[in-house]
Order: C-alpha cells, then structure tokens, then sequence
C-alpha cells in the first residue's frame, strides 16, 4: 500500500508536531499510512509514484514577501513546490493544499499572492459554490459553515484553470481544485481549538494580529466548533489512501 506524503513548512516543533497530530487525528490515518516530512528541515527528493497522495499543511512564512527579504529555507522550499507541482498538475495527482498549500498551489500557477484578502485568526463563515456542492469533498455538505482561519495573505482569483468551490466575504477564494484530484483550502480543514490556542500564543508576535489581543482570541476559538472543514479533510484521505 501506498503512503500518503505529508509536507510541512513550520520550524517551531510543538506547532508542526500538533499539526501533524491533528491531520493524523481527523484523516483518521494510522502511522504506517502515513510519511512525514518537514521541508524546513532538508529538502528530499520526492517521486510520485512512490505515494498515494500529498497533503500540505501550514506555514508562517509569506509567499508575497520581496525575494530579498526571504531566508534560504524558504526559497529552497518555495524551489522545491515549483519543482513539485509541475509534476502535480501535469499528472492531476492527488493533492491538498491547506493555507500556506492553497498560496503556494496558486502561486504556481499564476495567481497574485497578496495581503488584500488576510484574515485574522479566528472563524469565518465559508459558502459553498454551486460547483462546491457537486464536489464530492463538499457534496452533502451544509451550503454554509464554519471554519478556522488565519493568514496575512492569498491568492487574489482563483487559477484559469480552475474551479472555485468555496468562497467567504473577507477571502474570496477560500477553496478552489484544478483538474479532477488537485485541491487547495485556504481554511484550516485539520484544526480545532486545541490547535489554534497553540498557533495563536507561537504566532503572536508574527504580525497575524494584535499580541495584546491573544487572550481575546483564545477565548473566541474556545466558543466555537467546526466540524464540517474536516469532513473535508477525512473525505480526501478515504477517496485516496
């Protein structure tokens, strides 16, 4: 059997190893199933062939950033996403951007990567697109929910080549697929609020939102539930594991 590749982008070991800990939980995946790899510790050489799908997690750098200001680490992951993608869409491999995954996937094929459509980390409510609710990730699904959110920046339109299938009204593309098996959310479909009390005290000196607001932010994560993005996430592992 065939592994499912799990790529991560965060240098700080409690957020990357929750985030690891919360894909396995909510794809319902077993250790065996599963590879991990975190670029930022080396960049392997990956061949499709060898997996059954990828899933791409979170990451706090920002694609928009001037190539100037970027570090080494992440223009060699960035590198290696052009590198990988080519091959992805060029076979429709099975593929989940989430968050950074969603820029990164977007950015490849063509799309602005900018600040006007952040989003601070908390909760948005998402629409399902007429094409989103025929998707058999969203089908059956509520036309609306709720998801966790938090980013500085994201693609400004979705590719040519593809489909939008779900929207907000402070981000616009909040999930969009090219060709049959190739998604991206800009959502966190893994995360809970467990997950987001520990991104929010890592990340709040990154410039996601005000430091003085966290314990406000905290709070909030702990009043809402959002079961309906993972459905998403346990959706693409079943079609494809």
């Amino acid at each position: 059997m065939k592994k499912i590749l799990i790529l991560q982008m965060r240098p700080e070991d409690a957020t990357a190893n929750s985030e690891f800990e919360a894909i396995m939980r909510v794809g319902g995946l077993k250790p065996e199933e599963v590879q991990r790899v975190r670029l930022e510790q080396g960049i392997p050489d990956i061949k499709l062939k060898d997996y059954a799908a990828i899933i791409v997690g979170g990451s706090p750098f920002d694609l928009s950033t001037p190539p100037a200001d970027k570090s080494e680490t992440q223009k060699n992951i960035e590198a290696f996403f052009n590198k990988l993608l080519e091959e992805v869409v060029q076979v429709d491999f099975p593929f989940l951007g989430c968050c950074s995954g969603n820029g990164l996937l977007g950015k490849f094929c063509g799309v602005s990567i900018s600040r006007t459509y952040s989003e601070p980390i908390g909760s948005v409510m998402i629409s399902v697109t007429e094409e989103g609710a025929a998707d058999p990730l969203l089908k059956g699904l509520p036309d609306s929910f709720l998801a966790r959110v938090g980013h500085k920046e994201a693609c400004d339109t979705i590719p040519d080549e593809a489909v939008l299938l779900a929207t907000s009204d402070p981000c616009p593309v909040q999930m969009f697929r090219i060709k049959k098996n190739i998604y991206a959310t800009q959502f966190h479909p893994e995360a809970d609020a467990h997950e987001f009390i520990m991104r929010i005290k890592t990340y709040k000196n990154f410039g996601y939102f005000p430091p003085e607001q966290a314990e406000d932010l905290i709070a909030a994560a702990l009043q809402i539930k959002t079961p309906k993005p993972k459905e998403i996430l346990k959706r693409f592992v079943a079609a494809y594991k």
